[in-house]
C-alpha cells in the first residue's frame, strides 16, 4: 500500500482552506482524509485544520481495527469528537462564527475500506469495473437531482450548487455516512474536494489514475487539470494504491 496526499490553493482564491493528509496508526494502517473549510471571517481554514489534526492526533494513537465494525465506531466517534470541538471553538470565538468544514475519511486496512464523510469532498474506487464514486453529496444540488427537479447536467452549473446541506462544526450534532467496502490488490482509492470534481470528469480520473505515471506524477496530473480548466477553488486530493509492490521494485 502506498500514498500520497497534495494541495494547491488554485488560480483565483487567496487562502487555501482545504486540509488533509494521510497518517499512519500504530499498526501502520492508514487514515486518508481531506477536508474543505467554509465560514465567516476566513476561518474555514481554522476549521478544516482543526478537524484534520485533530483525527491524526487520535489515529496517531490509535491500536489496529481489526474489523469493518471496528473501523467504523472509531470514525464515527472521533468525527463526532471533531464536530463537538469545533462547534465549541466556533461558540468561544467570535471570528470563527459559523465556520464549518466538508470531511472525507478512509480507514485503510489490507482486505477492506471505511469510509466516512459530511458534505461534497468525494471518495472514489478505481478497479477492475472501472471508476466509481462512493460518497453521496449532502447537498441541495444533489437532492434536487435525487428527486428528479433537475437533471445532472443542470446541476453542474447550478447557481446554488455550493450549498451544503450537512458539514462539520455548525451544529451541535452531526450526521455522517459510513460504509465499508472490500479491496482487491491493485484496486485505487481517491479522496478530493469539490475543487477537483467540480473540474474532472470521471473519465478524466480513470484515464489520469491508470496512466503509467508514479503515484505522485497521477496528484499533481489532476491537480494541474483542474487548474487549467479555471482552479476557482482550492483543489486537494488523496489517492492510495493498494498494490503489493512500491514503485520502482
Amino acid at each position: 500500500m502506498r500514498a500520497v496526499f497534495r494541495t494547491d490553493i488554485g488560480q483565483i482564491r487567496e487562502h487555501n482552506e482545504d486540509s488533509g493528509g494521510v497518517f499512519v496508526n500504530q499498526s501502520g494502517q492508514y487514515l486518508a482524509v481531506v477536508a474543505d473549510g467554509m465560514g465567516g471571517h476566513r476561518a474555514g481554514d481554522v476549521a478544516s485544520s482543526m478537524a484534520v489534526a485533530y483525527l491524526q492526533a487520535q489515529w496517531e494513537e490509535a491500536p489496529g481495527l481489526s474489523s469493518p465494525t471496528e473501523a467504523e465506531q472509531w470514525l464515527k466517534t472521533q468525527i463526532e469528537a471533531a464536530n463537538a470541538q469545533l462547534f465549541r471553538h466556533a461558540l468561544s470565538h467570535p471570528e470563527c462564527q459559523g465556520m464549518g468544514t466538508t470531511i472525507v475519511g478512509a480507514i485503510c486496512a489490507d482486505a477492506f475500506v471505511t469510509i466516512a464523510h459530511i458534505g461534497d469532498s468525494r471518495c472514489y474506487l478505481l478497479n477492475q469495473s472501472g471508476i466509481q464514486q462512493l460518497t453521496d453529496d449532502h447537498s441541495l444540488v444533489n437532492e434536487l437531482v435525487k428527486s428528479g427537479q433537475i437533471s445532472k447536467e443542470d446541476a453542474e452549473h447550478h447557481p446554488r450548487k455550493n450549498v451544503l446541506l450537512r458539514a462539520l462544526g455548525t451544529e451541535p450534532m452531526v450526521k455522517l455516512d459510513v460504509k465499508t467496502i472490500s479491496i482487491d490488490e491493485g484496486d485505487l482509492l481517491l479522496l478530493c474536494s469539490d475543487g477537483l470534481s467540480n473540474k474532472v470528469t470521471e473519465a478524466d480520473l480513470l484515464h489520469t489514475l491508470t496512466s503509467g505515471r508514479t503515484l505522485e506524477e497521477k496528484a499533481e496530473a489532476l491537480i494541474h487539470l483542474a487548474n487549467e480548466r479555471g482552479g476557482e477553488d482550492n483543489i486537494s486530493l488523496a489517492v492510495i494504491d493498494f498494490s503489493a509492490e512500491r514503485e520502482g521494485g
